[in-house]
């Protein structure tokens, strides 16, 4: 299932295994907000024994993502990378009207990592001036840490640190509902009214 909607490629995978054997129904789970739907598939992941730092997060990317196909936040666009923004793969990636790039960078907890988030938010900024990047976290005292650099500018590239089962996330996709989302232009890299080709100096130079 997961292979076919484009979430995982390849249909071995642990972590697409594991999701697939945990949440079979989860289009047919019945939610009133999405942190209730975050709450309710961490918590039954969580009680597997066999975990890891790695599964942790693919399994995190894997339920933010099948919240979105259950809001509708589509298309959705997963390890991307995005042109002029060289060595960075975004874990959740949207194209918007009015915003263009919308990130989520996916981090179960932070650490240091936030580091890393704020970094890639400012390389995507840089070449798409009105992009949004939020930080996705499920750890609530290192959100708050990476809150406050963010008021005293600290953290210049992230708009928002947000814990996935507390209500902010519930606002976070109530905004991002209200954009209009669609699949990104094909960039052309040189546009010109003038331009000179081999084949138009040939008509006038026939010996080059």
């Amino acid at each position: 299932m997961l292979n076919e909607l484009g979430i995982v490629i390849g249909d071995n995978t642990k972590a697409g295994n594991l999701f697939e054997k945990l949440f079979p129904n989860f289009m047919e789970f019945e939610y009133k907000k999405p942190s209730e739907y975050i709450n309710v598939f961490w918590k039954k992941y969580e009680s597997q024994t066999d975990r890891n730092s790695n599964l942790n997060g693919k399994m995190f990317e894997y339920i933010l993502a099948s919240l979105c196909i259950r809001e509708g936040i589509l298309p959705l666009y997963m390890s991307a990378k995005v042109a002029f923004v060289p060595n960075v793969i975004y874990d959740l990636m949207f194209y918007t009207t009015e915003r263009g790039p919308i990130c989520l960078s996916v981090k179960t907890s932070l650490r240091e990592r936030y580091k890393q988030a704020d970094l890639e938010s400012i390389a995507l900024k840089y070449v798409h001036r009105k992009a949004l990047s939020y930080l996705i976290t499920l750890n609530e005292s290192e959100a708050y840490s990476v809150k406050t650099k963010i008021r005293t500018g600290d953290v210049i590239g992230l708009d928002e640190v947000i814990v996935a089962t507390n209500s902010e996330f519930d606002d976070l996709i109530v905004k991002l509902r209200e954009l209009k989302f669609e699949e990104p232009p094909t960039i052309k890299v040189i546009e010109s009214t003038q331009i000179v080709t081999i084949e138009k100096v040939r008509t006038l130079f026939p010996e080059i």
